[in-house]
């Protein structure tokens, strides 16, 4: 079902908008919208509009993500993670 690939590509490659969405798995965009509006309604993604101009063309659009993901920590040092209480 297209639902299901919209939906991995957006678990793929993170906050995206519906033309680039669109653009990458070959849906028309009027069928993004509506599956993306269908997964919103479900809170498997959240999508917010906005609107960008390109020269002074206006587009609009949505830009969605997953609902409720928090991307891993990162690796590396943490600022103050070793931090001793007492050595101060």
């Amino acid at each position: 079902m297209q639902t299901d690939q919209v939906l991995s590509h957006l678990k793929k490659h993170g906050q995206l908008l519906d033309l680039e969405i669109a653009s990458a798995t070959g849906i028309a965009l009027p069928q993004v919208r509506k599956m993306l509006a269908d997964l919103s309604s479900r809170g498997e993604i959240s999508q917010c509009s906005v609107t960008h101009f390109i020269g002074d063309k206006r587009v609009d659009g949505f830009q969605c993500r997953i609902s409720g993901y928090v991307p891993p920590v990162a690796a590396g040092r943490k600022a103050g993670a070793n931090k001793n209480p007492l050595s101060d």
